[in-house]
C-alpha cells in the first residue's frame, strides 16, 4: 500500500463499543466508499487500550502502512459523562471571578444548577469591578487590586481551576479585560492554576456562558489525561499525525485545543453518526435534507442533516445534566429502541423497550444462547438470513403473532419519532445507521426512501474521519459608518481566517451559517452570528501533531492500574440528583396557597407564571429567565411573594408600578444590579403624593411579567403584587398602556424615575404627554447601558380597578401550568390546543399555524426593531405559507397568497388570520415554550397561537393605539378574533383551599 500520508482514521468511543474506520478520501467516489478497513470491538475499561486494539486490528487486515496515515480523529462521550455521572474524582473545584460591578449581583454563579452538582464543583466566587456595556464602553474597568485580593482566597482554599467572566466580554477586543484579569491570575497564583476565560468558551448569553466555562474548567486535569490516553497509544503505533476530537458541530478540534475546550466535544456522538451518514450516501444527498436514525444497543437518536452536510441545531440554549448554556448541539430527539430492547407483553400488548441488555446483548439474547428475548431475536425470527448468532435459537420458538406485532410495533415507533422531527409534510430521505439498524423495516411511512447504506454499522467512526474544521464569530457592530451587509462581508472573511487558523484548507472553507440581528433601544448596533467550515489542510499537519497535553500535575495518564484513576466507559445513565429542584408536583391535585384573598406564590407557581409570560410576550417583552431566577432566589431565602386580585383593591390605594425598559440581547449579557428598586426609591424620595400601598407590573409579556412579583416581595417594598397588569401582553411602547387608552388623566407616566443600576438616575417631574415620556426615556437608554428600570408615580385603587386588564398573572399560571403537564404527559405536540382551552377556549382564541421559519428579516428603525418572519406549515391541517411582520412584538398573522409572497401592505383583510390588539404567540414545538422575536430563526419547529384581546383594547381609542395603524397597517381592518372571555383569578378559585 501507498506510503504517502492520504489516509485517515475514526475512532469513536462509545459506551457499549468502539468503532474504527481506515479510509482514503482520494477514493470517496469509488462504490467502497473509499473504505479501507473498519472495525467494532466492545469499549474497554481503559479506552487507550480500545483505540490501540481497533487501530492495530485495521492495520492488520488491510495492511496498512502507518506511515500513511494522516490524522486519527476521536469521538468520545468520556468527558460528558463525568458531568452526567456527577464523578467528583474527575470533576475539579472551580473559583468564579465575575468582572460585571453591581450587575448579575441576583444570580450568583451556579444559581440554577442542580445543588449536587453545584456543591462537587462550584468552591469560590466574587463579583468585581469590571464588565463592558453593548457600545463597548465601560462599565467600570478591572482594579488589579480586588483581583489580587480574590487570589489570596483562591490560593487559601487550594482551588486549581478559575473562570474570569465579563459582561459582553465576547466582543471586547479593546480593553480586553478577562485577559488582563488572566494574567494577573496567572502572576499571582503560578502555571499550575487553569485560568479559563468565558469568552474563549462561548458566545453572548452572560450566565450561559459562564455555565459552560465553570463545566470546561472543572474537567480540564481529566480531559487532558483522557485525551493523552488516546495520543499514548497513536505515538506507540508509530503514527507521526495529528490527533483530533470531534466537537459538537460535526466538526474537530485539535488535540490541544480540545484539552482547552473539553466541553465543545460533550455532544458528538450523534453528530458523528450523521456526518458519517451524509458521507455514505454521498450525492445521493443532492443538496437535499435527510432524516438520520442511529439505531445502536438502547436507543435510537434521530436528527435532521441539512441540505448542507451539517445537522441541525437546537435552539438558542441547550441544558446538560440540569446546566442551561449556550453553545448549540445537534437537535436529536431519543426513544428507546435498539437492538438489545427487551420485547415483552404487557397487559396483552406487545412492548418494545424502553428497557435494554445493551452492552451484555451478546450474552443475554437468544440468538447468542442467553435466554432474553430481544429486537435481535425477533428480528432474526423473522429474517434468519441476516446471519446474526444461531437462528435456530429463535425459529419456531418465538410466536408468529408475537413476530409480526414486533415489525408493526417497531414500524410505528421509528415513524411517530420521524414524524416528530420533519420540518416539512412531504416525505423525507431516510437512512439507518448504528449497528441495530438490522431491526429496523425497508419501508417507513413519510419516507421518501429508506437508505441503509453499506458500513452504515461504524457511521460514527466514518463521520469523525471526516470531520471538517470549524470557526464562529458572534459579535455586536456599529452600522452608524458602514452598512449591515457590508459588516457582514467583513465578519464572514474573519470567519474564514479563523477557520484556517484551526486547520482548514484555505480554498475549501465557506460560510454555512449566517444570522444578524439588529439591537433593540440601542442606536446603530447590530449582533452578527457567522459560522465557517472547511476541510481539514494536510499539508500544516505537523503544526497540530503535538502530543502532551497534560501537566506534571495531572498525574500519570499511563496509570490505570489505581481505581481512583481508571477512566471508566462512559455511562449511558443519567444518575443525577435534582435535590434542589422542586418536588414532582401532582399537577391535577395541586392548589396555590390563598388565604384571606391573597395568593402566596411557591416555586411551581413561579415557574408556571414564567412560561405564560413570556407567550403572552407576542415576540417581545424578552425572556423572564433571569427575573425567574431573582424571584426563586427571593423565595429560597426565606422571602415572601404576595398576589391580590384588582377586585379588592380600596378606592384610595395607591398602585404604583415598575419595569424594565431596554434591548433584550442587552438583558442576556448585563443581568440585573438594583435598578428596579433604585428607581422606586428615587422616586418616592421626591414624590410627594405618598408610597405605593400596592404594586402592578407595567406589562404581563415577557421579563417584566415578573417585575411586579420581585418589587413588591417582602424583601424590597413588601406590598402585594396586583393579579393585573396596564397591557395584557407586551407592547414595545409606555404609551401603548391601558391607562392611556381610557384617557381619564392628561399624563399617566409622570413623575417617573429612571435607573440604571451602575449610579445614575433621572427623575422627570412633570411631562406635556406620555409619549413625551416614552421619548425622553428611549433617548436617555442609549447613554445608560441601553437596559434600566423605571418607576412610575401611583395611580388610585378605584383606577386601577377600571384600567388594568385583570387577573393576567392568573392568566399566566395557566398557560404554564398546561405546558408542564403537556410536558409530563409526553403530549407536547398538542400543547398549542391546550394553551387556547386554558385561556378560555376555541371562543376566544384558536391554534392559527404549525411549521417550520423558513424565512427572517429583521431592520431597526428609531429604536425598534422591525422585521418579518415566514413560516411554511409541516402539517396536514394547514397549508402553504404565513408572515408575521413584528415590532419587536407580533403585530399580525398574514396568510401568504400560493405562487406568491405579498409585500406587507398589500394584502387583502380576508388573509389576515389574526392582527393586533389580538395576540400572535408563537411557540417552540418541541417544548411548549415562547420564541421571542429576537430568537426567530431558519429551521426551528413553531406553532403559532392567536388570542382575543382584552375588551381594554376593543374600542375605538384602544384600537387606534394598539391596533393595525398603530404599526402602520392601516389598510387592514381589525376584527377580533373571537371573543374575549376574562381569565379566571386564581385567588377567586382557590381562596382557603390550599
Amino acid at each position: 500500500m501507498t506510503a504517502s500520508k492520504s489516509l485517515r482514521i475514526g475512532v469513536d468511543v462509545g459506551g457499549t463499543n468502539t468503532d474504527g474506520v481506515v479510509i482514503d478520501p482520494t477514493r470517496s467516489h469509488k462504490d467502497d466508499k473509499g473504505i479501507v478497513a473498519w472495525h467494532k470491538a466492545p469499549t474497554t475499561t481503559d479506552p487507550g487500550h480500545g483505540i490501540a486494539n481497533a487501530i492495530t486490528t485495521m492495520f492488520r487486515s488491510a495492511s496498512v502502512d502507518p506511515s500513511a496515515i494522516a490524522s486519527v480523529t476521536i469521538g468520545t462521550t468520556h468527558f460528558v459523562n463525568a458531568v452526567v455521572t456527577r464523578d467528583s474524582t474527575r470533576l475539579a473545584k472551580v473559583a468564579v471571578l465575575r468582572l460585571s460591578g453591581p450587575f448579575s449581583k441576583h444570580a450568583p454563579p451556579c444559581v440554577d444548577w442542580p445543588a449536587s452538582l453545584r456543591k462537587i464543583i462550584l468552591g469560590h466566587y466574587a463579583l468585581i469591578k469590571g464588565g463592558l456595556e453593548v457600545d463597548g464602553s465601560l462599565i467600570s474597568d478591572i482594579q488589579e487590586w480586588e483581583i489580587v485580593e480574590q487570589c489570596k482566597t483562591i490560593k487559601e482554599m487550594g482551588i486549581k481551576s478559575v473562570v474570569v467572566n465579563g459582561v459582553f466580554s465576547p466582543i471586547d477586543t479593546v480593553e480586553r479585560q478577562e485577559e488582563r484579569a488572566a494574567e494577573i491570575i496567572k502572576r499571582e497564583l503560578g502555571e499550575k492554576v487553569d485560568i479559563v476565560c468565558s469568552k474563549t468558551v462561548a458566545n453572548l448569553g452572560f450566565l450561559e456562558r459562564e455555565n459552560a466555562a465553570i463545566l470546561n474548567a472543572s474537567i480540564l486535569s481529566f480531559a487532558r489525561k483522557t485525551i493523552t490516553s488516546f495520543q499514548t497509544p497513536i505515538k506507540k503505533l508509530g503514527l507521526t499525525c495529528p490527533v483530533f476530537i470531534t466537537q459538537n458541530d460535526g466538526t474537530i478540534l485539535s488535540g490541544e485545543a480540545a484539552s482547552r475546550l473539553p466541553i465543545r466535544t460533550f455532544s458528538s456522538g450523534p453528530t458523528n453518526s450523521m456526518r458519517g451518514a451524509a458521507f455514505l450516501v454521498g450525492k445521493q444527498n443532492q443538496g437535499e435534507a435527510m432524516m438520520v436514525v442511529d439505531i445502536g444497543g438502547t436507543t435510537s437518536d434521530v436528527g435532521l442533516l441539512l441540505a448542507n452536510g451539517f445537522p441541525r441545531q437546537q435552539a438558542a440554549y441547550s441544558e446538560l445534566s440540569g446546566v442551561r448554556m449556550n453553545f448549540s448541539y445537534p437537535d436529536v430527539k431519543s426513544i428507546g429502541l435498539g437492538g438489545g430492547s427487551l420485547v415483552r407483553r404487557v397487559e396483552g400488548k406487545l412492548q418494545v423497550g424502553p428497557e435494554s441488555v445493551g452492552y451484555k446483548l451478546p450474552e443475554k439474547a437468544l440468538v447468542f444462547g442467553g435466554d432474553v428475548p430481544t429486537a435481535t431475536d425477533y428480528t432474526v425470527a423473522a429474517s434468519p438470513e441476516h446471519g446474526i448468532g444461531d437462528p435456530r435459537n429463535v425459529i419456531g420458538k418465538l410466536k408468529k403473532k408475537d413476530v409480526q406485532a414486533f415489525k408493526l410495533e417497531t414500524r410505528l415507533m421509528l415513524e411517530r419519532i420521524i414524524d416528530t422531527m420533519k420540518t416539512t409534510p412531504e416525505d423525507i430521505p431516510v437512512l439507518l445507521v448504528g449497528g441495530g439498524a438490522v431491526i429496523a423495516p425497508d419501508e417507513l411511512k413519510g419516507a421518501s426512501r429508506v437508505i441503509k447504506p453499506q458500513w452504515s454499522g461504524v457511521a460514527n467512526a466514518i463521520g469523525a474521519a471526516m470531520a471538517r474544521v470549524s470557526a464562529t464569530i458572534d459579535t455586536v457592530k456599529s452600522t452608524e459608518k458602514q452598512t449591515q451587509k457590508e459588516l457582514l462581508v467583513e465578519i464572514c472573511e474573519e470567519a474564514k481566517q479563523k477557520t484556517i487558523e484551526a486547520g482548514a484548507l484555505a480554498e475549501s472553507v465557506t460560510i454555512v451559517e449566517v444570522e444578524d440581528l439588529p439591537l433593540q433601544y440601542v442606536a446603530n448596533k447590530t449582533r452578527f452570528m457567522v459560522r465557517a467550515a472547511g476541510d481539514f489542510d494536510f499539508e500544516r499537519a505537523s503544526d497540530f501533531a503535538g502530543l502532551n497535553v497534560t501537566k506534571d500535575e495531572d498525574g500519570s495518564a499511563t496509570d490505570m492500574g489505581n481505581a481512583d484513576e481508571v477512566i471508566v466507559a462512559p455511562s449511558t445513565e443519567d444518575t443525577s440528583t435534582e435535590d434542589d429542584t422542586l418536588p414532582d408536583v401532582d399537577i391535577v391535585a395541586y392548589k396555590p396557597k390563598v388565604i384571606n384573598r391573597e395568593w402566596w406564590i411557591s416555586e411551581s407557581d413561579l415557574e408556571w407564571i414564567s412560561i405564560g409570560c413570556y407567550i403572552l410576550g407576542t415576540g417581545g417583552g424578552g425572556s423572564p429567565y433571569s427575573t425567574f431566577l431573582r424571584v426563586r432566589g427571593i423565595l429560597r431565602s426565606g422571602g415572601t411573594v404576595r398576589v391580590v386580585s384588582p377586585d379588592d383593591l380600596k378606592d384610595d390605594d395607591r398602585v404604583g408600578c415598575g419595569g424594565g425598559a431596554g434591548s433584550p440581547t442587552v438583558g442576556i449579557e448585563k443581568l440585573s444590579a438594583d435598578e428596579m428598586m433604585d428607581a422606586q426609591n428615587h422616586l418616592y424620595d421626591l414624590f410627594k403624593g405618598g408610597r405605593s400601598t400596592h404594586i402592578i407590573p407595567v406589562e404581563i409579556g415577557g421579563s417584566n411579567g415578573l417585575q411586579g412579583l420581585v418589587l413588591g416581595a417582602s424583601t424590597n417594598m413588601n406590598v402585594p403584587c396586583v393579579d393585573g397588569d396596564w397591557m395584557g401582553r407586551a407592547y414595545p411602547t409606555k404609551w401603548q398602556t391601558t391607562p392611556v387608552v381610557f384617557g381619564e388623566r392628561e399624563i399617566v407616566f409622570a413623575p417617573v424615575a429612571v435607573a440604571d443600576g451602575n449610579g445614575n438616575t433621572l427623575y422627570m417631574a412633570t411631562a406635556t404627554s406620555d409619549l413625551k415620556v416614552e421619548q425622553v426615556i428611549r433617548a436617555a437608554l442609549s447613554n445608560m447601558g441601553s437596559a434600566v428600570g423605571t418607576a412610575d408615580a401611583p395611580v388610585t385603587g378605584a383606577e386601577t380597578r377600571r384600567w388594568a386588564v385583570e387577573h393576567t398573572i392568573s392568566l399566566s399560571w395557566r398557560i404554564g401550568r398546561e405546558v408542564i403537564q403537556a410536558r409530563k404527559e409526553h403530549r407536547i405536540s398538542s400543547v398549542s390546543e391546550s394553551i387556547v382551552n386554558a385561556v378560555g377556549g376555541l371562543e376566544t382564541g384558536r391554534v392559527l399555524f404549525k411549521g417550520k421559519i423558513v424565512g427572517v428579516e429583521r431592520k431597526l428603525y428609531m429604536g425598534h426593531v422591525y422585521g418579518e418572519v415566514i413560516i411554511e406549515s409541516t402539517d396536514a391541517e394547514h397549508h402553504g405559507k404565513i408572515k408575521i411582520p413584528f415590532k419587536n412584538e407580533n403585530i399580525a398573522a398574514i396568510r401568504i397568497p400560493a405562487g406568491g409572497e405579498s409585500k406587507t401592505g398589500e394584502e387583502k383583510n380576508e388573509d389576515v388570520l389574526a392582527i393586533v390588539p389580538d395576540l400572535i404567540c408563537v411557540i417552540d414545538a418541541h417544548n411548549g415554550e415562547a420564541v421571542g422575536s429576537p430568537e426567530y430563526r431558519y429551521g426551528l419547529l413553531v406553532a403559532v397561537i392567536g388570542l382575543t384581546a382584552s375588551e381594554r383594547w376593543t374600542s375605538p381609542r384602544g384600537i387606534e393605539l394598539g391596533g393595525p395603524k398603530a404599526f402602520g397597517l392601516g389598510h387592514l381592518e381589525y376584527k377580533p378574533l373571537g371573543k374575549f372571555v376574562k381569565p379566571i383569578s386564581v385567588i377567586d378559585e382557590y381562596d382557603g383551599k390550599a
